[in-house]
Parts: C-alpha cells; sequence; structure tokens
C-alpha cells in the first residue's frame, strides 16, 4: 500500500500533454485562472505540430511546445525527453488530456502522471480505442451508460489505477459526436476532482486499486 505525497501548501505544477484540440488544457486553465484549481501549468508539449491545442495554449499564455514522435529514433529517446523537459520545469504530474502517444513512464515519475479516457474503463478501452472510436463502439455495442475514468497511466494503454470516474446514461438515438459531448461534460469535472485527490495526501494506491483516507 503506498500513500501519495500531499502538495497543499503551493500550487501543484502541471505539465500537460495534448495532441488535438487542447479542450481539456483549456478547461483547467480556466479553473486555475478562476481560483478553483489550487495549480499552475509551467509547460504543454504537443505531439503534432499542427495541431489546434498549440495555439489554444499559446492563446491563454501558456508555454507550449511541439515535440513529435516521429522525430525521435526509439520511443525511449522520445519518453526521456518529454520528462526530461518536467524535471528541468519541476512538474509535480503530468497529464495527458487527448494525448495520443504512448510514452514509457520512468521510476521517478511512477503514480505522477494522469490519463483521462472517454469510457468507464475497462470497457472500450485499449490500443485503438480513442475519441469517436470509444463513442460509436459504445452505441454499437448498446450500452445504456458510459462515462470517463481518470486514472494513473502506466506503460500500457488505458491500464493503470483508476482515481475518478463518472457516468452519463445514453438516451436512445444518440449520436457518437452527442455521446461524445454528454461525456466531455462529466471529464471536465473529473480531470480537476482526480488531480485535488491526488495531492491531497489521502490517496492510498493498493495495487489496481486507490482508496481515499478520510480527513
Amino acid at each position: 500500500m503506498k500513500t501519495l505525497p500531499a502538495i497543499t501548501d503551493r500550487p501543484v505544477r502541471l505539465g500537460i500533454l495534448i495532441s488535438g484540440g487542447g479542450r481539456t488544457m483549456l478547461n483547467l486553465a480556466e479553473l486555475i485562472q478562476a481560483g478553483s484549481l489550487h495549480a499552475e501549468i509551467p509547460l504543454v508539449l504537443a505531439s503534432q505540430a499542427e495541431c489546434t491545442g498549440i495555439g489554444r495554449a499559446q492563446s491563454a499564455g501558456l508555454n507550449c511546445e511541439p515535440l513529435i514522435r516521429r522525430d525521435f529514433d526509439s520511443l525511449a529517446a522520445f519518453s526521456n525527453t518529454i520528462f526530461s523537459r518536467m524535471r528541468e520545469l519541476q512538474v509535480d504530474l503530468v497529464v495527458m488530456a487527448g494525448y495520443l502517444c504512448l510514452v514509457q513512464i520512468p521510476q521517478d515519475f511512477e503514480h505522477r502522471v494522469l490519463n483521462i479516457h472517454p469510457s468507464l474503463i475497462p470497457a472500450f478501452c485499449g490500443r485503438g480505442y480513442h475519441g469517436s472510436r470509444v463513442h460509436k463502439a459504445a452505441i454499437e455495442r448498446g450500452v445504456r451508460i458510459s462515462g470517463c475514468t481518470v486514472h494513473f497511466a502506466d506503460n500500457e494503454y488505458d491500464h493503470g489505477p483508476v482515481i475518478v470516474q463518472r457516468s452519463v446514461t445514453i438516451p436512445d438515438g444518440t449520436t457518437p459526436d452527442e455521446l461524445a459531448s454528454l461525456v466531455f461534460e462529466q471529464e471536465q469535472i473529473a480531470y480537476p476532482e482526480a488531480i485535488e485527490k491526488v495531492v491531497s495526501g489521502r490517496l492510498q494506491i493498493d495495487g489496481q486499486r486507490t482508496v481515499m483516507l478520510p480527513e
């Protein structure tokens, strides 16, 4: 059993990884600006040079840099560069925000990398399940409830211990785009909640389970 250390005497420093539009990044930045999330964002890394999220990050006053997987000879070199930048800027937590690249997480960042997935893990998750593919699969399977999951990332897709899950009901006739909107509403709540749990000093990890200790 492992209890994660508290970060309550200062803003938690978030390093954010994006691959697309950066909506999750902007949600966190807006919560910080509003005083609802005690955090700061010293670095955003984008996996695609042309992704919309870069411009959105810059417009929000965030330091955003492209870091492209194909520019590196190996996954190890790519991952080492990501986490070297995080160390340089003394990042506490790495937040995957619609990030589509697998990374190798070094030992000093174990249980310090968070990911959000647009389903209730273990349903509709793993390699190849991302974005609209997840929602299309859920609707085709005929499930009545979907949602989102914030979990600790490890070196497998959508695999680490779950921190927060939030659910939505799927009405008859819902399209994948409509389900995506419903789920994203819950993602906006789930991610800051998960960050606050991780830095509270009360979160314990027991294998694949997380437990919140009483205050």
